[in-house]
This record gives C-alpha cells, sequence and structure tokens, in this order.
C-alpha cells in the first residue's frame, strides 16, 4: 500500500505537525535552507546557497514532545532519520514518515527480545508489509520502551 506523496520537506513537516496535533505534542521545528546550511552538503562552495540545478534544499529538524521522545531530521534527498527514546532509524523514505509516527503514537511499535542474539529490537509497523526494526542499544531501555515490550 503506498503512502501520501510528500514531494517536499515543507510538506512532511506540516503533516508531522497535523499528527503532533492529534496527540496534543508540542513541536519545534529548526528549518536549514541553502546548500550551504544542510547537514549533507559538505561539498557545496564557498558561499554557495544553490545546488547546481539551482534549487534551494531544504532539511529540517523537528522535535516532538511527549512520550516517547522522537525527532525528525528531514533530508532534501527525500530520506529522514526518525531516533525513538534514543533508537535511531535512519533512511526512512520522507513519505513514510507520518505512518511511521501514526505507528508509534498509536501503540502499534512494539520491543521484542531475544536471547540468541541476544539483544531487544524496536519495531514499527506501517501500513501493508513495511516494517522497520533497530537494536536498542544496551542499557537504553526507557520507560517507554520497556512498557512497549511484546513477548
Amino acid at each position: 500500500m503506498g503512502h501520501p506523496q510528500l514531494p517536499t520537506t515543507e510538506a512532511a513537516v506540516t503533516a508531522i505537525r497535523e499528527i503532533a496535533r492529534l496527540h496534543h505534542l508540542d513541536v519545534t521545528v529548526t528549518d536549514d535552507i541553502g546548500a550551504d546550511r544542510t547537514s549533507r552538503r559538505t561539498s557545496a562552495g564557498a558561499f554557495a546557497v544553490a545546488d547546481p540545478d539551482g534549487s534551494l534544499p531544504h532539511e529540517a529538524f523537528v522535535e516532538l514532545g511527549g512520550s516517547p521522545a522522537v525527532t525528525v531530521q528531514l533530508f532534501p534527498e527525500g530520506d529522514a532519520r526518525i531516533t525513538v527514546d534514543g533508537v535511531e532509524f535512519a533512511d526512512v523514505p520522507r513519505d513514510s514518515v507520518p505512518g511511521f509516527l501514526r505507528s508509534v503514537y498509536g501503540g502499534l511499535a512494539r520491543v521484542k527480545g531475544r536471547f540468541f542474539p541476544p539483544g531487544q529490537w524496536l519495531t514499527v509497523p506501517l501500513s501493508g508489509d513495511e516494517t522497520y526494526r533497530e537494536l536498542v542499544p544496551s542499557g537504553a531501555l526507557t520507560p517507554w520502551l520497556a512498557r512497549s515490550i511484546r513477548g
């Protein structure tokens, strides 16, 4: 199943603000606009703000208040890095960010542990067959993550 198209960073920020409003969460957004300001544009020349095609890259860092602690870094290339209570999910497509956040705040995200290989993983299912799974760092089990443990 496809996700709604979010063609720009600003469209993704608007979608995140709507999810935050529905869940009564505070939102803080930091925007970086221009090749000299975005994190992945290290090859930008001195005083260069536009990409070679003339466009202005837009990156945003979004912090959502409440529990769990969630940050979303949206990149101009169309992907995002989402951190949930210290567990980092890299390379999440921008179009999947709203569904990811709905799963986290809707109670669908879960932590599952294993004896071998030892560890605990945070799993975030999205609609369709899309699922994101990342290792919970050792000793980083927060109260929210502990409540999300499923056998």
